[in-house]
């Protein structure tokens, strides 16, 4: 049974219209910009330290995240005239979900060092436009706790970083289910973490200080594995997390585990390789999400948007093919969608908005973003996502 999105507007360009009548007839302006390539520059002004050293930057050099934002400079976008565009459906089923447009909230973890109420505050703006939710198992809040915050009727799924205790990771799939996560994202590009300097410099951890392992702190399999309760020894129950988060040793060959333990949807987020798109689909997931993890992973990677090509049309018959990785803009996402992705994962500017305002931040940027993409796809001439191919972009 797919999970409904909540009613949209007319079309989500409405937004534009009611900025600017508030604006000339009640003199109110938005408190964030609407410019959401500038977001970052804003959240940097109120992050603290820590935090604006986790969230922003990316592995090495950041030459990944760089070659990210120069790739979606190397597409443009044609125009074309007189096509009839008035009204836009940009609603779709993505992995039995029902979308109200073609964008989901990336998962990402530890989410209170943007703001006190973390994954909290996201899961409710989510709700309140129907976007999917992907909560994350790095996250400061629980499987059940966001699912309360998000409301029984919102689309949420779970992004599992596979724990090396297998029964650990049984309790967090049956969790997830019961608290209506109905498809399985799996990050595959986090077998062991980046190098990431701006961490690094301040030794700084936040998993290891018990922020952002609400999941494992709140499973039974996994106190089960702790000699004195978590809230008699926090630092022990830290390094019983540590002991297996990083999980190097996986294979393809693991994979089935998943599916004998799961019903819903699977898909493997990190591939930018066509071989192992194709592996994928041999090994039974149903779907893939082309993604370099934001460059937090490996410097000097190919940028994501420039994979996405080829593994849409190797896989994209067979595969539901997302996309995520420098994403900033309503046109990042019709060029992705474009060249072959069938939705986008939104992350750091979610981020930026939770950091700038928690809940009313994060659905600004969401409305922004939905307003821009319905815009350029009507400006595009046409009426929906769906007619979007190669041929509306050019090199540049």
């Amino acid at each position: 049974m797919s999970q409904a999105a909540a009613p949209r507007p007319a079309n989500f360009s409405d937004h534009q219209s009611e900025i600017y009548l508030n604006g000339m007839l009640a003199g109110r302006t938005p408190a964030i910009t609407t410019d959401l390539a500038g977001l970052e520059e804003r959240a940097r002004e109120v992050l603290p330290p820590e935090a604006l050293g986790y969230v922003v930057p990316s592995a090495g050099s950041g030459a990944t995240a760089r070659a990210n934002r120069a790739a979606f400079d190397r597409w443009r976008i044609l125009p074309r005239m007189l096509r009839g565009a008035a009204r836009r459906d940009l609603g779709c089923t993505v992995a039995g979900t029902d979308l109200p447009a073609p964008v989901l909230i990336a998962p990402m973890g530890v989410q209170t060092l943007a703001h006190p109420e973390g994954e909290l505050a996201t899961a409710r703006a989510a709700a309140a436009l129907g976007v999917p939710y992907v909560h994350s198992t790095q996250a400061s809040h629980s499987f059940e706790q966001v699912a309360e915050a998000g409301g029984p009727a919102a689309p949420r799924w779970y992004q599992l970083y596979w724990p090396t205790d297998r029964e650990v990771c049984l309790s967090f799939l049956r969790r997830a289910r019961a608290a209506g996560y109905s498809a399985l994202v799996v990050t595959l590009d986090v077998p062991l973490m980046g190098w990431r300097p701006a961490d690094l410099d301040r030794g700084f951890l936040p998993f290891l200080d018990g922020v952002g392992i609400a999941n494992y702190l709140t499973d039974p399999a996994f106190r089960a594995g702790l000699a004195r309760p978590v809230e008699e020894d926090p630092g022990a129950a830290a390094l019983h997390w540590a002991g297996m988060f990083p999980h190097p040793q996986l294979g393809w060959d693991d994979l089935p585990f998943l599916r004998e333990h799961w019903d819903g949807p699977i898909l493997l987020k990190g591939i930018c390789a066509v071989e192992d798109a194709e592996l994928a689909a041999e090994h039974g997931m149903d779907g893939v999400i082309v993604s370099n993890h934001g460059g937090r992973q490996v410097d000097g990677a190919v940028a994501a948007l420039d994979a996405l090509p080829a593994v849409a049309d190797a896989v994209g018959d067979r595969l539901t093919v997302l996309f995520d990785s420098g994403v900033r803009t309503g046109a990042d996402v019709v060029k992705a969608l474009a060249l072959g992705a069938r939705a986008v994962l939104l992350g750091r500017p979610v981020l930026y908005g939770l950091a700038l305002d928690g809940q009313r931040g994060v659905e600004h940027v969401l409305r922004c973003l939905l307003a821009e993409l319905d815009l350029t796809v009507a400006l595009t001439g046409h009426t929906s996502h769906r007619e979007l191919d190669r041929r509306t972009l050019l090199p540049a």
